[in-house]
């Protein structure tokens, strides 16, 4: 007997890629069902041993108001970029900052670097080769250490507790 593990190596991954298939097609017919089925099986199969082992949620909860905290930082950083842009009076201080990493895993520090991005007016910029370090520009900064702090405090810690303690 075939394990399901071994045939559907990602079933959240497979449930996703059929979701999409469908969204993409605009239908709900039976033949696109099943096309988007066997492109679900078949593409985790192929593909699931190029991947990093997935790292385990500890506290599912914290990831929540993790998401909730990100969007609605994403929300007033867009009001505070667009003021910057319509203020003429008003200089920016843009500014490079070495940030250290207290993260270890590359999930980790990937989904801490695509935060930092996604936040307006922020942009991680590089990774260094030992994995120490990223280097953010931000597009106004009155004082490093505090964007550091913040960073820190708002989401590398949350993303520790959540999947590396």
């Amino acid at each position: 007997m075939i394990k399901p593990r071994r045939w559907l190596p990602t079933p959240v991954l497979s449930l996703l890629l059929l979701i999409v298939w469908l969204l993409l097609a605009h239908s709900i017919a039976p033949g696109q069902i099943l096309l988007g089925g066997v492109l679900a099986v078949i593409i985790p199969l192929f593909t699931h041993r190029f991947w990093d082992a997935q790292l385990h949620i500890k506290k599912p909860w914290l990831l929540l108001r993790f998401f909730l905290r990100v969007i609605g930082d994403i929300i007033i950083a867009n009001f505070e970029v667009a003021y910057l842009i319509i203020n003429p009076c008003r200089k920016m201080r843009p500014h490079f900052i070495e940030y250290p990493l207290m993260l270890e895993e590359r999930f980790t520090i990937t989904l801490l670097a695509s935060t930092i991005t996604l936040t307006p007016g922020t942009v991680s910029a590089n990774l260094r080769l030992d994995g120490k370090s990223l280097l953010i520009h931000a597009l106004d900064v009155d004082d490093p250490e505090v964007l550091v702090a913040q960073i820190r405090e708002r989401y590398e810690q949350p993303l520790k507790e959540i999947y590396e303690c």
